[in-house]
């Protein structure tokens, strides 16, 4: 049972980018149609096999610390490789419902990974990733390296594709790529279903009429 204190939310993710992803994301209230939510964003030692094996276990230790609790992880990399992303949400769910969550927790499987949400299409996506290319865009580089295909607008393989960009610009990775692409790049028309159950969840606990934040 939650004390009256509790803090709004927590969020248990892989690793750090995807940490970071998240914290960006959770500054833009009004873009993501949010209050301000008090919210912890802490990675787990095991990364995605880790979330997937005792996320629950791991969040269940903080239930009356926290109102509501997110579980984020990439499908590729979790143990489960060949499932479902929504089978293997369910699945845990459904333990969170055993344990005393009830609704009040989701999982979030990212298919195949953290880095399908880089790819929106937005221009701003080659400037986060320090594209510096003037005579050819990120796009064409990409089809011609055959990591983008014809008519797909994300990459088959989007960690390798985000790997090779910043490798061809010189750029280091780093998480604090991610909380950049997840703070400046535009949300709208984005179609990724994890991405969708992400926000649809927030607004679901934290919404505010119209988007509009206090």
């Amino acid at each position: 049972m939650t004390s009256p204190d509790c803090r709004d939310l927590i969020v248990l993710v892989a690793d750090k980018n995807m940490k970071a992803a998240v914290c960006g994301l959770l500054s833009r209230r009004q873009s993501m149609g949010i209050r301000t939510v008090d919210a912890e964003v802490v990675t787990h030692p095991q990364k995605d096999s880790g979330c997937y094996n005792n996320g629950v276990e791991f969040l269940s230790v903080l239930r009356g610390q926290y109102a509501n609790a997110l579980l984020m992880f990439d499908r590729e990399g979790c143990g489960r490789d060949q499932e479902e992303a929504t089978a293997i949400e369910s699945t845990i769910e459904s333990r969170f419902s055993c344990v005393g969550w009830g609704d009040k927790a989701k999982v979030i499987v990212l298919d195949p990974e953290l880095e399908i949400w880089v790819w929106s299409g937005s221009p701003r996506v080659a400037t986060c990733l320090g594209w510096n290319h003037p005579d050819e865009s990120m796009d064409q580089w990409l089809l011609s390296r055959q990591y983008l295909s014809p008519g797909n607008p994300k990459p088959a393989r989007p960690k390798e594709a985000v790997e090779a960009v910043l490798y061809e610009c010189g750029v280091p990775r780093s998480s604090a790529i991610y909380q950049r692409l997840a703070e400046t790049v535009s949300l709208q028309g984005c179609t990724d279903r994890a991405f969708a159950k992400f926000q649809s969840t927030l607004r679901e606990w934290f919404g505010c009429a119209e988007g509009r934040t206090p």
